[in-house]
């Protein structure tokens, strides 16, 4: 992966609606069960000695019976799988603490001067970006040339007019045009330390740099002193 510097160059121009579901059907399933038990056997117990129930009716109806009743494990079963996939993800999401990550993402943390994000580009483009802090204002434009393969942009932390701007959080955004001129598609991706997990979102979220990010949408782990 090749690398850019921020040097000035002059600009010309979601399983836990799944699990409430669930529940709620298995809930209404439940009582649709004791109630056609409680049908079967009030009429099993007042049917006409002289005209009894027909058999094949009989047959239905407790073939219904298993039915609704093997329905009802089958959801118990799946509330079971549910609970269990969600205390893995919980398991895994508690190893990305402190580890460092790429994250799909234009916002990350400037710090100690420095503040990087991953380009990635279709085919070879120029790429006009634009750094603008929290608040919305501005930090820095410029215009690079950006080839496939991903390229790393850095960030100095200083403004087109030689301002230094102060450590906090800022968003890329950046717009491309290939040889033809004609729009391309730029993805932007942040590499940073994760520094805790909520374990109460489905899936989890990861805070990076200040920002929160679903555990899937890590795009891989850094290990420590890899520069790619």
């Amino acid at each position: 992966m090749s690398a850019i510097t921020s040097t000035p160059i002059p600009t010309t121009g979601a399983t836990a609606a799944t699990t409430a579901g669930t529940a709620t059907s298995t809930a209404m399933i439940a009582d649709n069960f004791t109630t056609f038990l409680t049908l079967l056997t009030t009429q099993l117990q007042n049917q006409n000695p002289l005209d009894p129930l027909d058999t094949n009716q009989f047959t239905q109806q407790l073939v219904q019976f298993a039915q609704v009743e093997q329905q009802m494990k089958s959801n118990t079963q799946l509330e079971t799988l549910i609970s269990i996939n969600q205390t893995a993800q919980s398991t895994a999401a508690l190893a990305y603490v402190g580890a460092t990550v790429v994250v799909d993402g234009s916002t990350t943390q400037l710090e100690n001067g420095s503040a990087a994000w991953d380009l990635t580009v279709p085919s070879p483009s120029t790429a006009t970006i634009t750094i603008s802090d929290s608040t919305g204002q501005t930090a820095y434009t410029g215009s690079f040339t950006v080839n496939p393969g991903g390229v790393k942009f850095t960030w100095d932390g200083k403004g087109n007019d030689g301002r230094t701007w102060p450590t906090g959080n800022y968003t890329l955004k950046a717009t491309a045009l290939d040889a033809n001129n004609q729009p391309v598609a730029v993805s932007a991706s942040v590499q940073a330390t994760v520094d805790s997990v909520d374990l109460t979102q489905t899936p989890p979220l990861l805070s990076i740099g200040g920002q929160n990010y679903p555990v899937n949408q890590v795009q891989r782990i850094v290990r420590p002193g890899y520069s790619g």
